[in-house]
């Protein structure tokens, strides 16, 4: 696993062997960045990275010049994980929370560019993470909801939903605000 893109681009993360989270794949995360380069400007903007797990997601928008990237993750393993590896890298941009993100979005009142969530595919109930962003206003006017899923899940018929993008067993399910 490693950083795609940006300052810190080439660099290797490895995360000890007890961490038990499924990180995005490196073919899968550099398209999808490659696709947000063509409408967003990475510089200054304002990420959310629900179930953060590795981290891997949150370094890739920090690396590529946001100006601040909130992570929360429940493990405390894979949080101070983040933690580390952040600071490691000079990731001063990033800013890990150990929290259940459900509760995090219930009491969030800041509004982001970006939100990505990246829930365990068998975690009943993730879904409700896109309907929590959008009645609880979480974006920023034109700011994108993506939602990393397994094949099967089929959100076009959400008043939001914008596209989906395939790669491999790898969906992102695009939401905009």
């Amino acid at each position: 696993m490693r950083i795609i893109s940006g300052r810190c681009g080439g660099r290797i993360i490895n995360p000890p062997k007890n961490l038990r989270a499924r990180p995005t794949t490196d073919f899968a995360k550099e398209n999808l960045f490659n696709v947000l380069g063509n409408v967003i400007d990475f510089e200054d903007i304002e990420v959310l990275d629900l179930f953060a797990g590795t981290g891997s997601i949150s370094y890739e928008f920090a690396s590529r010049g946001a100006a601040a990237v909130t992570s929360v993750e429940i493990n405390a393993v894979h949080h101070n994980f983040i933690a580390s590896t952040a600071k490691t890298f000079g990731l001063n941009n990033i800013h890990p929370i150990k929290a259940n993100v459900f509760l995090y979005l219930k009491s969030c009142i800041k509004k982001y560019d970006i939100i990505f969530s990246d829930a365990p595919y068998d975690l009943e109930g993730s879904e409700q993470v896109i309907d929590m962003v959008f009645e609880r206003g979480l974006l920023k006017e034109g700011g994108i909801l993506i939602f990393e899923h397994s094949k099967g899940k089929d959100f076009s018929s959400h008043p939001n939903f914008s596209r989906l993008r395939s790669y491999g067993s790898v969906q992102f399910s695009i939401f905009e605000g």
